[in-house]
């Protein structure tokens, strides 16, 4: 007979999961959340460790003091972390971790080369699906993957396979906060960033730790933080190996800062870098991948850039990345959303009612993400402010927007 785990159990394990530590991990933070007087009556590691274990088992729900250190060691009130919602958690049942724990439980090992192969390629395939998959539902997948990396993070493993689930884990982490910083929720969006780091300085992984500063500068550049955002960029490139994909994209979007700034001579330095790094690069197997840098995405950079910059040769690379990405190749709807956004920015001045037509276009586009909103919103208010027809269905279709936004999320 199965007994179901109660809610506060679920939680407590959960909770551990999402930062990805392992039960002995979870018994230091709970010493360390303490105060000299608690910490001096608090048992031996070993004796907290099998107390972790009995309370996600639900033998037992925590007590004076361990309910007050679960909660300060999650961030959390006792009453966020005992009253159990299970939307909170995200995790749906899906194929890809069934396939992966039936791979697992195939092999002589806990953990075995053939489970961490099949993760790592998961990790591919998430980071390729992103441009194509609203973000709410493959955030609902990659959190899955993390739930399974820290389970086999709890078994015994050799230091190597320790090393690549903590990398897998960055990954995983840094998708995460990316898709969530799509969805506007900025909190859990650092959060995941915090881990990805923590797990990037473990494993001595240049490029996880490069990537996260990187997308946590274009997270301050949709805040309007452009300086903060030009500085992140910068330590970017200082982290990431010379000429990898994290470097390219930080220099991209150092430009992409400059542009904000409305410093002309240092945008074209940075689009300049970005050009001479790109040039002898070959496209990708799976140019859709997240963190693979494939040459075709300068153009579609330099025309955001540009357009930011207000220079009239945005126009053209807005019109030339769209016309390519709606006629060459496999499908890329956030791409060619982002270039419609660029090209409507572009012709703000010189062509307002057309400006508008594309604006209104995006804002209708089933593939726009609240992260998006921001640049459709610069577009409307600029449409407004001239006094342009166009505006005033445009703002109308924003409402609607924002509305279907906030039932759906």
């Amino acid at each position: 007979m199965v007994t179901e785990l109660p809610a506060w159990a679920v939680r407590l394990r959960a909770e551990r999961r999402n930062r990805l530590w392992s039960q002995k991990d979870m018994a230091r933070r709970l010493v360390e959340a303490a105060g000299d007087d608690v910490r001096a009556r608090l048992p031996s590691r070993e004796s907290i460790v099998r107390r972790i274990k009995a309370y996600e088992a639900g033998h037992n729900q925590p007590d004076d003091p361990y309910r007050l250190l679960y909660a300060r060691a999650f961030g959390l009130t006792e009453d966020e972390l005992f009253e159990y919602n299970p939307r909170n958690l995200g995790f749906a049942g899906d194929d890809e971790w069934n396939a992966l724990e039936l791979s697992r439980r195939a092999a002589a090992t806990e953990v075995g080369q053939d489970t961490l192969e099949r993760l790592e390629a998961a990790v591919d395939d998430l980071a390729v699906a992103y441009h194509r998959t609203p973000p709410h539902e493959l955030l609902v997948r990659v959190r899955r993957h993390l739930d399974y990396v820290s389970q086999l993070l709890d078994g015994k493993k050799t230091l190597i396979e320790h090393r690549r689930l903590l990398v897998t884990g960055g990954w995983l982490s840094l998708l995460a906060a990316t898709c969530l910083i799509d969805l506007n929720r900025f909190p859990a969006a650092r959060a995941r960033l915090r881990t990805a780091a923590q797990l990037a300085k473990e494993t001595e992984h240049r490029e996880i730790a490069a990537w996260c500063l990187e997308t946590e500068a274009w997270h301050v550049l949709i805040d309007g933080e452009y300086r903060r955002a030009l500085t992140l960029t910068r330590a970017a490139q200082r982290v990431a190996p010379r000429g990898s994909s994290a470097y390219i994209q930080a220099a991209a979007q150092e430009g992409r800062a400059w542009a904000r700034l409305g410093a002309a001579r240092e945008t074209r330095e940075a689009l300049n870098v970005v050009a001479r790094l790109v040039a002898p690069l070959p496209t990708p197997d799976r140019p859709e991948h997240h963190y693979r840098y494939d040459p075709a995405k300068s153009d579609a950079y330099i025309a955001t850039t540009l357009s930011w910059l207000g220079d009239s040769a945005a126009e053209s690379y807005a019109r030339a990345v769209l016309a390519r990405l709606e006629s060459d190749g496999p499908s890329r709807p956030r791409r060619a959303l982002a270039a419609r956004l660029d090209l409507a920015h572009a012709l703000l001045t010189a062509k307002p009612d057309e400006a508008g037509h594309i604006a209104l276009t995006a804002l209708t586009n089933p593939h726009l993400v609240p992260s998006h909103h921001w640049r459709a919103t610069e577009v409307i208010g600029a449409l407004e402010a001239r006094r342009a027809p166009e505006a005033k269905q445009l703002r109308e279709a924003y409402r609607e927007l924002c509305g279907s936004v906030v039932q759906r999320f």
